[in-house]
């Protein structure tokens, strides 16, 4: 029906052309992170498996979101007009929101075309049943699911990054949300070429463990772990994962920390450090934050949907995703599913219509150009520091005001004295939000008037 790289393809085409300079990094200095929602819609009525390749299908980005920033929680406030959590997954998930709400009020003024249809109940909605929506991320979310073990291979698992004597001598350093993390030069033992190469032949086929080169090819190790349910959370990063006679000799760190009051990482060396399967929240520069980790939050969205409890009032299920696709980054399947599926399978007691999704999980070939991986290349042999992209941009498929910059949880641009006021909010913070929901209210009720009486 539709493959990893078309997705992939899509969305950074959807970047390239309908996103705005300004938000997106410097050339050649920042970095950042793509999510997406893309809507699929296939010619069948009643047909939405992802699988099926015989169905002519359109594909359509419906939500985008870029970020790699969180605020940390003395800049939280009550009024809800600040975006907590900037990460792209975050952004193009409320994002989704949007298009959301905007299609169900599009629904019930029967004006046009919309995703929705009523419901078997009066006044409620649902999901027409030829759609379903994939979502895409350009790396690995943080969090559980990118705990990852590294395999002994003479070929960098990503793009080379450059090591600073401070980093050298420590086997443990963290590095921030998502980044290539380094393996500890006391764990090498010999030097890592970063040309491609074939994978060695004592490697078995069965491998649940994706890594690509940053390069035009990719070392790709194929899953096979379909009907293995990965443990909910343990000391070990690798079980399940690598064969007998394949050296494992460090795990990809997460930036994200164990949430206060629960288990705890070992942080021994090596595999060790992390233990898996554990609510994080996201690292903060000082000062602590209270965002959950994306895994948490994907996990979460695949047993309660994206939708919100706002929009539930009026739909009869709630909007899951149908697949999650991943660019071209270290990546496990089985890590992916631990993270997302298998750490919520225990879950039960779920209101009607609510239950944990078997999530399909992709991973495609293609790049990101403003990945971290992909800037540091460029920039190899030239001077600075390659740092994050301090914007976000979230865009939704909506006639008004699509597109929204914010910085620091406000509207890029905001001044303190214009903070609290309609200019500085981002359209995609929780006041703005439900606001939306108070205009489909107020849609929904004019609707039900008599039209004689309609203004």
């Amino acid at each position: 029906m539709w493959t990893a790289d078309e997705i992939a393809h899509l969305c950074y085409t959807h970047y390239s052309t309908r996103l705005p300079k300004q938000g997106k990094p410097e050339p050649d200095r920042e970095w950042t992170l793509l999510a997406a929602v893309v809507k699929v819609n296939s010619a069948a009525e009643g047909s939405h498996d992802p699988s099926d390749k015989s169905l002519p299908v359109t594909k359509e980005v419906v939500s985008m979101g870029t970020g790699t920033k969180c605020i940390g929680l003395s800049k939280m406030r009550k009024s809800g007009d600040i975006l907590n959590d900037s990460h792209a997954e975050v952004i193009a998930k409320r994002n989704f929101q949007r298009y959301l709400f905007h299609q169900l009020k599009t629904a019930v003024s029967l004006q046009e075309d919309s995703i929705f249809m009523p419901g078997t109940k009066t006044g409620m909605w649902k999901l027409k049943p030829d759609f379903h929506f994939v979502f895409f991320s350009s790396h690995t979310p943080c969090g559980d699911a990118s705990i990852i073990p590294m395999l002994e291979l003479e070929d960098q698992p990503c793009c080379p990054v450059s090591r600073s004597a401070d980093a050298i001598s420590d086997p443990m350093v963290l590095d921030n949300k998502r980044k290539c993390e380094e393996i500890s030069a006391h764990l090498i033992t010999k030097r890592m070429r970063t040309e491609p190469r074939d994978l060695p032949k004592e490697i078995p086929s069965d491998i649940a463990v994706h890594y690509s080169t940053g390069k035009e090819g990719s070392l790709q190790i194929p899953p096979d772990s379909s009907n293995s349910s990965p443990p909910a959370n343990g000391p070990a990063a690798t079980q399940g994962t690598v064969p007998v006679g394949v050296k494992v000799v460090d795990i990809y760190r997460t930036g994200a920390k164990c949430v206060p009051g629960g288990a705890r990482d070992a942080q021994k060396p090596g595999v060790e450090y992390h233990q898996v399967g554990l609510l994080r929240v996201k690292p903060g520069r000082g000062d602590r934050t209270c965002s959950m980790s994306c895994s948490d939050k994907l996990a979460r969205w695949n047993v309660l949907g994206c939708q919100g409890a706002l929009l539930m009032h009026f739909l009869e299920e709630p909007i899951y995703l149908a697949a999650l696709v991943v660019g071209k980054c270290p990546y496990s399947s089985e890590a992916m599913k631990r993270a997302v599926i298998g750490r919520c399978q225990h879950v039960s007691s779920l209101p009607r219509g609510f239950q944990v999704q078997e999530l399909k999980m992709l991973q495609s070939n293609l790049l990101f150009e403003h990945s971290r991986c992909a800037v540091q290349a460029k920039t190899a042999n030239c001077p600075g520091k390659v740092v994050p992209c301090g914007a976000a941009i979230g865009w939704s498929l909506v006639p008004e005001q699509p597109v929204d910059v914010s910085c620091n949880g406000f509207r890029q641009g905001a001044t303190k004295k214009s903070v609290g006021s309609l200019q500085a909010r981002s359209k995609v913070c929780k006041v703005e939000l439900f606001n939306m929901f108070l205009n489909l209210v107020s849609s929904i009720s004019e609707n039900k008037r008599p039209e004689s009486l309609r203004n």
